[in-house]
């Protein structure tokens, strides 16, 4: 299903020549902004001579420490009576940031997201739950207003109450969902808790899953349980928020909107574009936004270019599931390890449950990890040979994905740390 066929499936040449012409109109806003008229000046740019595409690599990248140091409003614009919304980050890692959209970026955005939803088969005969925070989280308004943009029947629920949730789903034939993946695991936990068997008691058909990484394994858990369609999705608040990227039905990759977005692969060492295919560090310029446009923007995220046609037909390039951040990489004795490994390795259990966490500590001056797994209910009251044997099994799966042995520690269901938003998958105390 189309939501905007002639922009979906717009010749690549049509594509490559809309962003050029948008490159040289983004490159003038921008030099609006007190940041960027200091960072071009910095580098010898002139906006003016920005012609199209060949000339972005002409252009300086931008960073979120740039977005930190010119809070709040450095990379603004736009006149002020013209922006309407703003998005900020907590801070609760570093200084705050925060994004700033006019009435037109608004619109794109839900435009974008009901693009998203249509080519997972949503319509506006489904009833959709929105399962995660509204206020300054982009997830909740942003994925709303796409959402109501297709026309569905839209639950605003936010994150969190976990047995309203199911409550809600049952009442109002909930047919779509909207939902991180380590609570959509916790939901499962909490439906099985409570006898509800979701492919014979609801009517779900479609689950969008995003805002952390997560690996096959996890899909197939949810779509195993759930009875329903679980659809990758990509978006980050620096670029609007949820619908920069999403799953066709093809599910092979995740298609990006390039009328506005334009998209590069680098080497996050040299910042060199790599060859399509290659994994790299995605960098975005925004294409469309009026009230703060972003130019080469290093998200830090890792991922691929795909090769090749998707048989649904749209021509807008897609990206590989995204593996973890360049800035999340942990080294443990000198190995490169991402928790999407690990993850891999144990979703691909049936005795694991929905819960697990690694913990990084230094033990006589050399890394010591540990990994917390939580058992599913019915194999935790299995003889503790069997405990130890599937220890032994994690710890081999693990190895064979890492090159790393971990200590593999066996916890009861429902012991971790659950959360209704990003779940926290790496405790390292080496530094503390």
């Amino acid at each position: 299903m189309f939501w905007d066929k002639v922009k979906e499936t717009m010749p690549r040449e049509e594509l490559e020549a809309l962003q050029s012409a948008r490159l040289r109109e983004v490159a003038l806003r921008a030099a609006r902004s007190p940041f960027y008229k200091n960072r071009f000046a910095e580098a010898g740019v002139e906006p003016g001579d920005v012609r199209g595409l060949e000339d972005l690599r002409r252009l300086p990248f931008t960073t979120k420490q740039d977005l930190r140091d010119w809070f709040p409003y450095g990379l603004v614009a736009a006149d002020m009576k013209d922006v309407v919304r703003l998005h900020a980050s907590s801070g609760t890692t570093g200084k705050s940031t925060a994004v700033f959209y006019s009435r037109a970026d608004i619109d794109n955005w839900a435009d974008m997201v009901a693009r998203c939803m249509a080519m997972t088969g949503a319509d506006s005969s489904d009833v959709f739950q929105n399962m995660t925070g509204y206020g300054m989280f982009t997830g909740g308004l942003g994925m709303h207003f796409g959402a109501e943009r297709l026309g569905m029947l839209t639950i605003p629920m936010g994150a969190g109450n976990t047995k309203w949730q199911m409550a809600n789903m049952k009442m109002y034939g909930t047919t779509v969902i909207h939902i991180t993946p380590s609570y959509a695991l916790h939901l499962c936990e909490e439906f099985a808790a409570e006898g509800i068997d979701p492919k014979r008691d609801l009517k779900l058909r479609i689950a969008l899953v995003g805002a952390e990484p997560y690996s096959e394994g996890t899909r197939r858990k949810l779509e195993d349980f759930l009875g329903a369609s679980v659809f990758n999705s990509y978006g980050l608040s620096e670029m609007n928020g949820p619908g920069v990227a999403f799953e066709c039905v093809e599910k092979n990759g995740m298609h990006l909107w390039e009328d506005h977005y334009i998209l590069e692969i680098v080497d996050p060492k040299t910042l060199e574009p790599v060859a399509e295919g290659e994994r790299g560090e995605i960098v975005m310029t925004t294409l469309t936004r009026e009230a703060m446009p972003i130019i080469r923007y290093r998200v830090r995220d890792l991922t691929s270019v795909l090769p090749g046609a998707c048989p649904c037909g749209r021509t807008h390039r897609r990206i590989d599931r995204i593996t973890g951040r360049s800035d999340d990489m942990l080294i443990i004795k000198g190995v490169n390890v991402f928790p999407s490994q690990i993850e891999d390795a144990l979703m691909s259990m049936s005795e694991v449950g929905g819960g697990w966490q690694i913990e990084l500590t230094r033990v006589e001056g050399a890394d010591h990890i540990a990994v917390n797994v939580e058992v599913a209910d019915s194999f935790f009251r299995g003889d503790i040979k069997e405990l130890n044997r599937l220890r032994k099994s994690i710890q081999g799966a693990i190895k064979n994905e890492t090159l790393v042995t971990p200590e593999v520690k066996l916890v009861e269901p429902n012991t971790l740390p659950r959360s209704v938003g990003k779940a926290v998958r790496v405790i390292d105390k080496r530094q503390i």
